[in-house]
C-alpha cells in the first residue's frame, strides 16, 4: 500500500509539470510581470525616485520591482517554466521520434482503415512493372519511396518533411537556450549607471547595490545637448562620446553620438543614453548692468547662488536661468533668468530678467540699474546606462532557434504516401500532419496524374 501510495503521488508531481495549464499559467505570469517591469523604471535615477511617494519606494523595493528581471520570484518563474518545458518534452517526444524515425513501411487493410485519403486505382500490368512505374511515379512527383514486399505484395512509402514534427520542441529547446543566455548575463554581467560631465571622463561605473566595476577603458563625454518641445519636454538628447585606451582616443570610437534606442558598445559594453541634468560645478550666466542715467554698460559673469556686487553698492545673485522662457512665459521668447536683487542697505527683491530684446520689461524692477540677462553657457552632465552581458550571443542563438522551430511547426507539414501494389490493382493512401483540406487536393492531384501516366 506504501509503495503505492509513493508511485501515485510521484505521478501527481510528474503529470503537473507535464501539465498544459501549467504552461499557460506560467506564460501568463511571466507576461503580467514583464508589464510591470516595462511600467516601472529599473534601476532607477534619483529624478524618478523623486516622482514617488515613500510608500510606494519602500513597497517597490520589497518586491524587487525595481530590478524586477533579477528578483528570485522572477527567476522562479523561469525555472519552472523551463521544468515544465522539460517534462512536456521527454512525455511526448518518445512517441513523435518513433513516428518520424520508424515509419510505417506497410499499408495493410487496418492501418488502410485509419487513413483518411484513399483511393483504388486499376492499372494495367504485372505486379513487376507496376512497382516500377509507381517507384518512378513517386519519386518525381512527391518523393523517393521505399519499397516492401509482404505476402506477395508490394508495398511503397514516400514522405515528407518529416522532421517538421519536431518543430515543437525545437521552440521547447529555443526557450531554454534563451533561459540559459539570460542566467549567463545575469551571473555574469551587469547593469550599472553613472553620469558624466562634459568634458568629464569615468573609467569605472557603480552597480545598483553600490558596487563600482572598472570599464579597462575610459568613456569621455565631449559635449552634451538637448532640444525641448514649445512645451518645455524634452524633445532630444544627445551625447558625444568618446573612447580612450591608455589616455589615446581608439580609431572608430571618437566623438560617437549616442541618443536614446542608439547606444555605443565597445568590448562587449553598452552605453545607453539614459539621463540627463546640470552639472554640479554649474552653469556661467552672463549679465549686463547700466545706470539708468547713463554710462557704459557692465559686463557680469555668474554662476548659481553666487552674490555678485553692482555699481553702487547693490549685489545680484541667479537663482535658475534658462535659454527659452517660453514654456513658462507666453508671449515672451529668449533667455531669461530668476533673479535675487539686493539694493544697497535695502532687502532682497526677487524678479525675472530677460534678453535686452525685453527693455521695458527689464525697466520695471533693478532700482536705478537697468539690469538684463544676456544667456548662458550651459553645462550638463549625461546620464548613462552601462550593460555588460555575456550570454547575449547565447540568447540570440535561442531566438534563432526559435524562429526555426516555429518555421517547422506552423509553416511545414509532414506528408506521407503509401501505394500497396496486388496483382488486380494499386491502393494509395496518404496523410498529412497538418492542413488536411490542403492534403487532399494534393492527394487528389496525384491521384490524376497516376491515371494519365
Amino acid at each position: 500500500m506504501t509503495t503505492t501510495n509513493k508511485r501515485g503521488f510521484a505521478q501527481e508531481v510528474w503529470d503537473f509539470f507535464c501539465s498544459l495549464k501549467l504552461s499557460i499559467f506560467l506564460l501568463i505570469g511571466l507576461a503580467l510581470v514583464s508589464i510591470i517591469g516595462t511600467v516601472i523604471q529599473q534601476g532607477p535615477q534619483r529624478e524618478y525616485l523623486a516622482t514617488l511617494s515613500e510608500t510606494k519606494i519602500r513597497l517597490y523595493s520589497a518586491l524587487g520591482f525595481f530590478d524586477m528581471y533579477h528578483s528570485w520570484w522572477f527567476i522562479l518563474l523561469l525555472y519552472l517554466l523551463t521544468l515544465n518545458l522539460i517534462c512536456c518534452s521527454i512525455k511526448r517526444l518518445p512517441r513523435v521520434w518513433k513516428v518520424v524515425s520508424e515509419p510505417v513501411l506497410v499499408m495493410d487493410d487496418s492501418f488502410e482503415k485509419s487513413l483518411a485519403n484513399v483511393k483504388d486505382l486499376k492499372l494495367k500490368g504485372s505486379k513487376e512493372e507496376l512497382k516500377e512505374r509507381m517507384a518512378s511515379f513517386l519519386r518525381s512527383e512527391f518523393a523517393a519511396p521505399v519499397i516492401t514486399e509482404s505476402n506477395g505484395e508490394y508495398h511503397l512509402f514516400a514522405q515528407k518533411s518529416p522532421w517538421c514534427r519536431l518543430g515543437v520542441y525545437v521552440v521547447h529547446l529555443s526557450i531554454i537556450v534563451i533561459f540559459i543566455g539570460a542566467l549567463i548575463g545575469s551571473f555574469f554581467g551587469y547593469k550599472a549607471y553613472t553620469n558624466i560631465p562634459e568634458g568629464g571622463g569615468v573609467s569605472q561605473v557603480q552597480t545598483q547595490s553600490g558596487k563600482m566595476i572598472p570599464l579597462g577603458f575610459e568613456v569621455r563625454c565631449e559635449k552634451f545637448s538637448v532640444a525641448y518641445y514649445d512645451t518645455g519636454a524634452p524633445k532630444e538628447f544627445k551625447s558625444i562620446l568618446t573612447v580612450l585606451e591608455n589616455g589615446q582616443p581608439v580609431p572608430g570610437f571618437q566623438s560617437r553620438p549616442i541618443i536614446v534606442n542608439d547606444p555605443l558598445t565597445y568590448k562587449g559594453i553598452t552605453f545607453y543614453q539614459s539621463s540627463f541634468g546640470q552639472a554640479d560645478e554649474g552653469s556661467l550666466y552672463h549679465i549686463t548692468v547700466r545706470d539708468r542715467k547713463g554710462g557704459a554698460p557692465v559686463k557680469l559673469n555668474a554662476r548659481q547662488g553666487e552674490r555678485v556686487a553692482l555699481p553702487g553698492g547693490a549685489f545680484l545673485s541667479v537663482m535658475e536661468a534658462t535659454m527659452d522662457v517660453r514654456p513658462f512665459m507666453r508671449g515672451f521668447d529668449g533667455p531669461g533668468a530668476q533673479v535675487e536683487f539686493t539694493p544697497a542697505g535695502g532687502n532682497p527683491q526677487p524678479f525675472v530678467i530677460l534678453s535686452d530684446k525685453y527693455e521695458s520689461f527689464n525697466a520695471q524692477h533693478g532700482g536705478d540699474l537697468l539690469i538684463t540677462f544676456d544667456g548662458m553657457d550651459q553645462k550638463f552632465y549625461t546620464g548613462l546606462q552601462v550593460a555588460h552581458d555575456p550570454g547575449v550571443w547565447v540568447v540570440w542563438f535561442g531566438c534563432f532557434l526559435m524562429v526555426v522551430g516555429i518555421c517547422m511547426a506552423f509553416f511545414m507539414s509532414h506528408k506521407r504516401v503509401w501505394a500497396r501494389v496486388t496483382d488486380s490493382g494499386v491502393t494509395l493512401g496518404g496523410s498529412a500532419s497538418k492542413n488536411p483540406a490542403g492534403f487532399e487536393i494534393c492527394f487528389d492531384d496525384l491521384v490524376e496524374k497516376i491515371g494519365k501516366a
